[in-house]
């Protein structure tokens, strides 16, 4: 069983300068040892030998091969851009920095 109690909780809610009723402490005294002894209880099997894991089911990034297929030439990519410097897009600045 954790050691949470009613003036930890008020310590805590003062350190964190957060008003608590007495009703809030009650409800958060209890709710903070359930999740306390839930961790205990993660920290007791999680040993060097239980791998890492961020999502119970293996998930992989399905990557479709990467092909060259035919596209926009330069000129067509450009052809409906207001202002262009060669074969770049030219855009106003928003920064004030010189690059």
């Amino acid at each position: 069983m954790s050691e949470i109690n009613a003036d930890l909780v008020r310590h805590l809610a003062g350190l964190a300068r957060i008003d608590l009723s007495d009703a809030e402490v009650a409800s958060l005294t209890s709710e903070l040892a359930v999740i306390v002894d839930s961790v205990a209880k993660v920290v007791e099997v999680a040993t060097p030998d239980v791998p890492a894991t961020s999502h119970p089911l293996p998930l992989l990034n399905v990557f479709r091969d990467d092909e060259v297929r035919p596209s926009l030439t330069v000129e067509q990519a450009l052809s409906g851009a207001p202002a262009r410097d060669g074969d770049r897009f030219t855009v106003a600045a928003i920064l004030d920095e010189e690059v």
